[in-house]
């Protein structure tokens, strides 16, 4: 529904009040968020618990007590919950779910006002949509109830400022002076409060001109860094359906795991479909080089014997799959692994320091002795979008073949930036059929490699541009810094390891880690 007053004129938009929840976004329905709060900052009994909850919450809002159910799912999703474990998921888990549902007609008029935009979030808490409002669609007030606290920083799982003479209210008071709002976007009961301060009202569906301006929007700012376990969308049905699947696909994982320790690695690709997995390779994998000829070519100042295969970086897996598609050892160059993954990896692993000098000489050494994978993007990326390659590689060997690596998944996310790194392999076999891609590429001709003159930079910024047009990516100059900032908030830097203290720090410790498992 369009209601435009005659003197109105579209072009001359210059503030906007909006209603999230089934106006800017196309659901109304706010039970996955609360269900991505509970399994991602509390763990899987708060999970189950909600979704229990749900007939009851349900027949609430049939009922016409929608302002009850949101309570109710409130206070059993975040009650007791650190503060900071909420805010971490409105930072790093929930702004994807909410992008992927951003209406595109609503979000033409609401980024085409150039002035002031505000978001009020009708059916959420203001700290569970703040991150999003402001970072992606450009909002700047977000008006909404607000969860309260203890003095421990713990949520008490109550709400506070809800209500429509509330909203209404502060609606008002943001435009205090006599000044009314160009566009009001909304359509539930608690939008028509403050709908009508507005100069023009826009209500989903909206017809097809309804959301044209004069003035463009500008492009929605894609979420390229986000967190959480959960692939899907934790509707009630998607939610039972993970709940049932996940004692099966603990048990599939570790056959998957078991057997993969235990076969040759070359016969992988092979048995994978077996057991509901794939591995799919395009292009022609280079042949091992012959160490007679690298001895030589050691001898005369040449290049190292190994091939340096160049990965994008999207799982912790990438390596491991690479050296099953090639049949042979590959070493893979790390940061930050678990000892757990370390253990578990069939082939050796290079750990890197950071430091640049150190690290170019452990590479070299193990390009001495064969071939050799490195990401050098340094983190993973979930997203279509490769981050920007660290010059290193190109420095240290003329024999780069680029490598795209991609993968499929249907349940669960096998990378976290928050959570147990350890998992990470689990997570990935607990899915249904995941599948790998693997795309080999043609070894860099000498005159685009540093043996031609080119610069480190140079090159490296060449093979992230190949490797993003074979996958269809693009190219950023984001840094695995940039990345922990948006999902961890610090910088991503491991510090250099120290002797385990007997005592509390280490007690306290395996507790995070056995508690970690058990939950996710």
């Amino acid at each position: 529904m369009v209601t435009m007053p005659a003197a109105a004129s579209p072009g001359a938009r210059r503030s906007v009040v909006a209603e999230l929840e089934g106006g800017l976004l196309r659901g109304a329905d706010t039970f996955p968020y609360f269900m991505l709060v509970a399994f991602e900052a509390s763990g899987l009994p708060r999970f189950a618990a909600l979704l229990a909850l749900w007939p009851l919450l349900r027949l609430l809002e049939l009922a016409g007590r929608g302002g009850l159910a949101l309570r109710a799912a409130a206070l059993v999703a975040t009650a007791g919950v650190p503060r900071a474990e909420v805010e971490a998921v409105s930072r790093a888990v929930l702004p994807k779910f909410m992008a992927d549902d951003v209406d595109p007609r609503a979000w033409a008029a609401f980024g085409a006002c150039e002035g002031r935009r505000v978001v009020v979030a009708t059916r959420l808490p203001r700290v569970m949509v703040e991150r999003f409002a402001r970072e992606h669609l450009g909002a700047h007030e977000v008006v909404g109830c607000e969860l309260e606290y203890s003095r421990l920083r713990r949520c008490t799982g109550l709400l506070r400022g809800g209500g429509a003479e509330a909203v209404a209210g502060r609606v008002r008071a943001l435009f205090a002076g006599g000044d009314h709002p160009d566009l009001g976007i909304g359509r539930s009961e608690m939008a028509r409060s403050f709908l009508p301060f507005c100069k023009e009202q826009l209500e989903p569906p909206f017809t097809a001109g309804a959301a044209t301006t004069s003035a463009a929007a500008p492009p929605f700012r894609p979420v390229i860094f986000h967190d959480g376990r959960l692939v899907c969308r934790p509707t009630a049905l998607m939610s039972l359906v993970i709940l049932l699947w996940l004692p099966l696909g603990a048990l599939v994982a570790f056959v998957r795991i078991a057997v993969g320790l235990m076969v040759p690695i070359w016969t992988i690709p092979y048995i994978a479909p077996i057991f509901g997995g794939a591995v799919i390779t395009h292009g022609r994998a280079p042949p091992p080089v012959r160490r007679a000829s690298d001895a030589a070519a050691a001898e005369d100042g040449g290049s190292p014997s190994g091939v340096l295969f160049v990965c994008t970086h999207r799982t912790l897996m990438d390596p491991v799959v690479l050296a099953t598609v090639l049949g042979r050892r590959v070493a893979a160059v790390t940061y930050s692994i678990s000892r757990l993954s370390e253990v578990l990896s069939p082939i050796p692993t290079v750990q890197l320091t950071r430091d640049r000098v150190v690290d170019a000489a452990r590479m070299r050494a193990e390009l001495a002795r064969g071939d050799v994978a490195v990401c050098p993007e340094g983190t993973t990326c979930r997203e279509p979008f490769l981050l920007r390659f660290s010059a290193l590689f190109a420095e240290l060997s003329d024999r780069i073949v680029p490598v795209a690596m991609n993968y499929r998944v249907g349940l669960f996310h096998p990378t976290t930036a928050r959570g147990w790194k350890a998992m990470d392999p689990i997570f990935f076999f607990m899915n249904p059929r995941p599948v790998y891609e693997v795309t080999f590429l043609n070894q860099l001709p000498a005159e685009a490699t540093c043996a031609a003159g080119r610069s480190p930079v140079d090159v490296a910024n060449y093979v992230q541009r190949m490797l993003a047009a074979t996958l269809g990516f693009e190219c950023t100059s984001l840094t695995r810094k940039d990345k922990y900032r948006v999902l961890a908030g610090n910088d991503g830097i491991v510090s250099a390891a120290k002797p385990a203290a007997p005592g509390k720090a280490a007690w306290q410790s395996r507790v995070k880690e056995v508690l970690g498992f058990l939950l996710h």
